[in-house]
């Protein structure tokens, strides 16, 4: 599937993604600093300020950058996987262009649908910038699109990791495009190992992609004689956003050779409890020693939690920011006082007054 980049970030995924991906970028500076094999675009803006600067945080610098390569860029995204930033000016502002101009057209086909990887910031350590313009991107242009059914699956990657664990940026990329490839490995594993219990094949899996819905996905070792939600809830892929309960499932067991292929009636009956019907792909592979299997649960509306607790620490920071202001800029000078100075000018004043009043002749 090709691939376009959007921003810095988006860019930099993109590429390792597919090394022929499409970059763009308002930035030159930053368009030429990321290698590839294919087209570089370079966003305009009106002056000239932004063709060095970029986006500066800002998502209207980016979304006003978008008219000058709107036509182009809804041509490349038909049947693409677009990867941005949430957080930065020119990721957001240029996707919320994608993805207002994806609503407004007639639907596309099943191999022409468009599918998001979107980068989140992690709202405890990252900027207040990049917090809140993650709060407007998704409750705005990503929660219009996936209403209107504009787009295919949207996959949600958080950096949470990344800082909790301290991944170089570099590095980090690679794991995301790793856990995707992975995933998309489904349909040619389906060709290349022996079956043993029903076929996801290319055009099943692009249909399963082309649903518009938030896509969750992990893999991991299955032990048939443990709850299978609870290792399920257990390996949720920590480089995407948890998921809500699914709309849609679609799993891959593999078994090792001469394994009991029937395990797999355990995982039919768990998505049956939850009400769902996930295709499926059974397979003995003689590469590996224990059962292993790969879920994606795609889900229509974000995790409910996600907004209100980028907004929370966005509130929390707009506070401290505040009284950090009050501390730098307000000078409250400090008063020493002696009780006793205190208390004699006050009998002094008392004296000063009753001598007054004699002079008045009031007393």
């Amino acid at each position: 599937m090709k691939a376009i980049g959007i921003g810095g970030a988006g860019s930099k995924i993109a590429v390792v993604w597919d090394p022929s991906a499409v970059t763009v970028n308002i930035s030159e500076v930053e368009l030429n600093k990321v290698n590839t094999e294919g087209t570089k675009i370079l966003a305009a803006l009106r002056g000239s300020s932004g063709a060095f600067k970029g986006a500066r945080m800002d998502p209207a610098i980016g979304y006003e950058a978008y008219n000058s390569v709107k036509r182009e860029l809804q041509s490349l995204v038909r049947g693409a996987l677009v990867f941005s930033a949430t957080g930065g000016g020119t990721g957001s502002g240029i996707t919320k262009g994608i993805l207002e101009d994806l609503i407004q057209r007639d639907a596309d086909a099943t191999e022409e649908k468009t599918l998001f990887g979107l980068v989140l910031p992690y709202a405890r350590l990252e900027a207040e910038e990049f917090i809140r313009n993650t709060s407007e991107f998704m409750s705005g242009p990503v929660a219009a699109a996936i209403d209107n059914g504009s787009t295919g699956n949207i996959f949600m990657f958080s950096n949470r990791t990344k800082f909790e664990q301290r991944i170089p940026e570099a590095r980090f990329n690679e794991m995301l495009v790793e856990s995707l490839n992975d995933f998309f490995a489904i349909p040619k594993k389906n060709e290349e190992l022996k079956l043993l219990d029903e076929h996801i094949d290319q055009e099943d899996f692009a249909l399963f992609l082309s649903k518009p819905f938030f896509n969750h996905f992990t893999s991991f070792n299955y032990n048939p004689n443990n709850d299978f939600g609870k290792q399920l809830n257990a390996h949720h892929n920590p480089l995407l956003i948890a998921p809500e309960d699914p709309i849609e499932a679609m799993f891959f067991l593999e078994v090792p050779e001469g394994g009991d292929s029937t395990i797999f009636y355990n995982i039919i009956e768990y998505f049956n409890q939850l009400g769902v019907k996930p295709i499926y792909s059974v397979a003995e592979n003689p590469a590996i020693k224990s059962p292993h299997v790969t879920v994606s649960l795609l889900y229509s509306r974000k995790p409910a939690e996600l907004v209100q607790d980028f907004n929370k620490v966005a509130e929390e920071q707009a506070q401290t920011k505040v009284r950090k202001t009050i501390d730098q800029f307000v000078q409250v000078e400090q008063l020493q006082v002696n009780l006793e100075d205190e208390a004699r000018k006050v009998n002094e004043g008392q004296d000063d007054i009753v001598a007054m009043l004699k002079r008045l002749h009031k007393i």
